[in-house]
């Protein structure tokens, strides 16, 4: 049997991960929602794939229109089955400078939050659906080089726990994946120290192969998860002088 053709968004898309898996998703015959900010990627996606690309033109952080947006492009789809936020962003911020900070908050927590709140509520309204956010391995603990990053990946990874246990709890049809990165080659990738950095075109490859197969969790690479591990598993006074 062939792939079941599904109807997906991806928010976030003109850039990194999110562009990569828009591609992987249309090779593979899907139809792809694809939004963010720059308008000229978008349309530049869609001239390269007109079958396969609907797109919508927002900045997720404009939470009195976003919604509206998206509900948008929904029914301009006919209805959607997946929806992956790979919207985010961070910078690293030894100064603490709060503006730098208020911008992550902004995104990776305020606007994450009423993305998967209605990506949830859509799903229920429809009785079955899958979301998926982009979170990262530097969510597990703090970071004195990201504080912020670190802390607002730290509240994605426990939010999509609570939307998968609130699915699990009311017997709903609603998969919920945390796809948890280390380092992947994008211009997001701002440590000083990097480490087993993967091709984005790998990663989307191994994100797309995760989403099929519904996991809860998918660490790109799988590696990662075993870093993830000892990382949680670090005791307190030795994390304090990494």
């Amino acid at each position: 049997m062939g792939t079941v053709r599904k109807n997906i968004i991806i928010i976030g898309a003109t850039s990194g991960i999110g562009r990569a898996l828009a591609g992987v998703f249309a090779t593979e015959g899907h139809v792809v929602g694809i939004t963010g900010r720059r308008e000229a990627l978008l349309r530049e996606m869609v001239s390269e794939r007109p079958a396969s690309f609907h797109a919508a033109t927002f900045d997720v952080t404009d939470t009195a229109t976003s919604i509206t947006h998206l509900e948008t492009l929904a029914a301009a789809m006919g209805g959607v089955d997946t929806i992956v936020i790979s919207a985010g962003g961070g910078d690293t911020n030894v100064a603490l400078d709060f503006d730098i900070e208020q911008r992550m908050i902004d995104l990776n927590v305020q606007a994450f939050t009423q993305l998967s709140d209605w990506a949830f509520n859509y799903f229920k309204g429809r009785g079955r659906g899958h979301l998926a956010a982009i979170t990262s391995v530097a969510g597990m603990r703090g970071s004195r080089q990201a504080p912020g990053y670190s802390a607002s990946k730290a509240y994605q990874i426990n939010y999509l726990q609570g939307l998968r246990q609130k699915a699990c709890k009311e017997r709903m049809d609603i998969w919920v994946t945390d796809i948890c990165p280390g380092f992947v080659d994008t211009p997001m990738a701002k440590s000083p120290v990097r480490f087993w950095v993967a091709p984005v075109d790998k990663a989307a490859r191994q994100i797309y192969r995760g989403l099929q197969k519904r996991r809860g969790v998918v660490y790109v690479t799988r590696r990662w998860g075993f870093v993830a591990w000892l990382y949680r598993l670090l005791p307190g006074w030795l994390h304090k002088r990494l």
